[in-house]
């Protein structure tokens, strides 16, 4: 198969908009216009119905009866069904059983669906679900992690990952310390909520418009309730309003209940929730409750570590396996732990089933770490950034405590450049001057590095197909399994084939994504989706150019080696053929002008039983440095300054690339200092609203935001085009804002302790860490 020179610089008079140029989203003037089409904005079909659920008000409880004579009775109502009504399977569990499309007997959540209504509107649906007469048998419920730890109460086996003997380098190490945090969740808050729209086929099959990541799931889980062959089922998703790992899992569920509702009714239903039902039903970001005992020399040098990591998963395991262990591959973050445990468990509790979300547990794992090199740094009178330095991976030091080698070291280089062009120790110096003379207003600065692996940690998921087809005058369309959320996958894949037969960007076209076009697609999620799609999309257009090469070379009597493709051209030994003419040639002689592609990543692979293997092809790697100053009376802050410079390898868009950083540091922020759920002690939600959940605004952006790429660093392993992840990887650098606020509460003591501050970091905690500062200054004079 011919290869294309993936190591080679663009030709100076390349064609436009190629891969490794800046390219406009492709469909961002749609966005801006209110052009772009989402699922509530697709045409209404004849006959349309709308849908809603009737869910539990009990955390944990039997169902003793359930009347729901009122609902059928309310004007607008076509059809009601229960889990009795099914045809096919009830348990539309993603990995793992446990997640009933519909409760039968047992509910275990607050808001679990119970039974689902088909009405001529929107709001005739959702208000016949509020009449169903519902007689309860509480049963014991169990919140929070702490309460499931104590009862033993998981949702899958807790797993450890061990290196050496940490019990035996934790008793010899000349320091030790311990500590515990609370990592608070985060909701999802995509601008588009949960939809769909369901359609019969003309032979007994749905048609599935979905805003979902993962549309072959939505496929297979429809076909799986109704009781029909995956192939009377297709899926479809043009675009999302935002996904964030809320539509990997979380979607099929509407598109189950909708499905069955038109199945019942032979009419097509359109099913989307309000923004308070979409909070109260569906997953969220874990929340983690962490402990660690770390030994160290006296320079702050890790000796041996036994890490704990236990994640709330909610009533079922939804991807919750997955998502701790990936808690526990970054719990080490970008730090060599020598002897280490890590322990991960799956908390099971009457709540929503938490899911994915961006980073999926890393930046959970990563959190214990964090905190314990900021206590590492208090207990010796270091600089954090020192101890950070310290304990980077290194050659030498390059092994995780799950055995994968860390083959690409470009930490401790960019730490270095980072502290440069940030001008830490300058500023380092000016903040301690400035927090001496300031007895309310405290500045702090932190800064924070990322190591994320980039890999379905899952090894079948790490496989991607494409379609590429080329028409008769030179226009190209690609299908892909990947979605489009607003991330720039699309624009991405586009340049990637535009790159592989060197014609202008704007000859190629990416199509809504398919299962009947692709099948068997992954979810895009796991910063995978430009390396898996990218990769397959380069296999269909090598099989294209192999094609067109050799049959240019019979026909045109040239050695295959002459001939080129660049600049919208075919160069054929000293002939220069137009891109379209020559199309238009191989059609006319009956060569192919179509071809499907394939990619499943390499080298992956990890064992359970003995916790080691290599579960990623690569890392990517960044760093950010944060500024804050914090109201000593009140816990009130502002994030004054960041300076972020990270890793994408040879980037495929810089523009997008750089949009995704911001993006990503912003949501990491947010989770990390405004965003809570509350929940109350019998399990309800009382955050469901942008009136009591606060994502960030423009207005609590740092005003000084700085990022770069970090130049001349291709990726090693053989991606497309060498160039590496950057969906979630840039979440995790909101980390250096939390250490900062540490800090910042820190120098109350003059550096000396370090203070307490579960997230998120709300202006509550924080003075929450001020007062805990205050009372250990107050305990040191005493004991002076």
């Amino acid at each position: 198969m011919r290869k294309l020179p993936l190591n080679t610089p663009t030709p100076a008079h390349s064609a436009r908009g190629l891969a490794g140029h800046s390219a406009h989203h492709d469909s961002a003037w749609k966005h801006v216009s209110g052009q772009a089409r989402y699922i509530d904005d697709l045409p209404t079909p004849e006959r349309l119905l709308h849908a809603a659920v009737g869910h539990s008000e009990q955390a944990h409880a039997r169902i003793l009866s359930m009347d729901l004579e009122a609902v059928r009775a309310c004007p607008g109502v076509v059809a009601v069904i229960t889990a009795k009504e099914v045809p096919g399977h009830l348990d539309i569990g993603p990995v793992f059983p446990g997640d009933p499309v519909l409760a039968d007997d047992i509910v275990e959540h607050i808001g679990q669906p119970i039974f689902a209504v088909a009405a001529t509107s929107h709001e005739a649906a959702r208000k016949a679900a509020r009449l169903a007469k519902v007689e309860y048998e509480p049963l014991d419920a169990v919140v929070t992690v702490e309460q499931a730890l104590e009862k033993q109460l998981f949702v899958r086996p807790s797993h450890t990952q061990q290196r050496g003997e940490p019990d035996k380098a934790l008793a010899e190490a000349p320091n030790r310390l311990k500590g515990e945090q609370h990592v608070g969740g985060q909701e999802h808050f995509y601008l588009e909520g949960q939809a769909c729209l369901v359609e019969p086929t003309e032979d007994g099959g749905m048609f599935v418009h979905t805003s979902s990541q993962h549309p072959s799931e939505v496929q297979k889980l429809v076909a799986e309730v109704l009781g029909l062959p995956i192939h009377e089922v297709q899926a479809e998703v043009r675009r999302m309003g935002g996904g964030f790992g809320g539509k990997e899992t979380q979607a099929a569920p509407l598109a189950c209940v909708a499905a069955l509702l038109a199945h019942t009714t032979r009419r097509p239903v359109r099913y989307r929730l309000s923004r308070a039902d979409d909070m109260v039903q569906t997953g969220k970001r874990h929340d983690f409750y962490n402990t660690y005992d770390i030994g160290f020399d006296d320079d702050g040098l890790i000796r041996g570590a036994d890490i704990m990591v236990a994640g709330r998963c909610g009533y079922s395991p939804d991807l919750s396996d997955a998502i701790v262990d990936r808690a526990m591959f970054h719990a080490d973050n970008a730090y060599y732990l020598d002897q280490a445990r890590v322990v991960g468990h799956r908390c099971k509790t009457h709540t929503v089933s938490n899911t994915a979300f961006r980073g999926f547990g890393g930046p959970q794992g990563m959190m214990i770490i964090e905190q314990a090199m900021d206590d590492i740094a208090r207990h010796l009178g270091r600089d954090p950034l020192d101890i950070r330095k310290l304990n980077l991976y290194r050659p030498g030091r390059d092994t995780t405590h799950y055995g994968q080698t860390v083959e690409q070291h470009v930490l401790a280089e960019l730490m270095e450049t980072l502290e440069t062009s940030s001008e830490y120790r300058q500023r380092r110096a000016e903040i301690t001057a400035y927090n001496r003379t300031n007895p309310v207003l405290k500045r702090g600065l932190a800064l924070t590095p990322v190591k994320f692996g980039i890999s379905f940690t899952a090894k079948h998921l790490n496989q991607a197909g494409a379609l590429v087809h080329i028409y008769t005058d030179g226009s190209i369309v690609v299908n892909h399994g990947g979605t489009e959320m607003g991330q720039g996958l699309y624009i991405k894949i586009a340049q990637v084939v535009a790159s592989a037969f060197q014609v202008d960007l704007e000859r190629v076209k990416v199509s809504a994504t398919r299962t009947d076009k692709v099948s068997n697609t992954s979810p895009t999620a796991a910063s995978s989706g430009s390396d898996l799609n990218g990769m397959a999309a380069l296999d269909a257009c090598e099989k294209i150019l192999e094609g067109l090469v050799d049959f240019a070379s019979k026909h045109w009597a040239t050695p295959a080696e002459e001939i080129t493709f660049s600049d919208n051209q075919v160069m054929i030994g000293g002939l220069a053929v137009p891109w379209e003419t020559f199309i238009q040639t191989a059609y006319m002689n009956r060569i192919p002008l179509w071809s499907s592609g394939f990619y499943a990543t390499p080298k992956i692979h990890y064992d359970p039983e003995t916790g080691t293997g290599r579960p990623f092809l690569y890392y990517a790697n960044g760093a950010a440095c944060s500024e804050v100053v914090v109201d000593t009376l009140t816990g009130e802050y502002r994030v004054l300054r960041t300076d972020i410079l990270h890793d994408v390898g040879r980037s495929l868009n810089p523009e997008i690339d750089i949009g995704q950083i911001e993006g990503g540091f912003v949501q990491g922020m947010g989770w990390l200092t405004t965003e809570e759920l509350v929940y109350s002690d019998e399990g309800r939600l009382l955050t469901t609203g942008p009136a009591t959940y606060k994502i960030p605004a423009v207005s609590d952006c740092p005003p000084d935001l700085r990022v770069a790429l970090l130049p001349q660093s291709p990726n090693r392993e053989a991606t497309v085009f060498h160039s590496k992840a950057v969906g979630e990887p840039p979440l995790m650098l909101g980390i250096a804002v939390w250490s900062a606020l540490r800090d910042a509460v820190a120098s109350l003591t003059d550096y000396r302790f370090s203070p307490p501050l579960d997230t998120p970091a709300t202006p509550e905690r924080v003075l929450g860490a001020v007062t805990a500062s205050q009372q250990w200054l107050a305990q040191q004079k005493e004991t002076a």
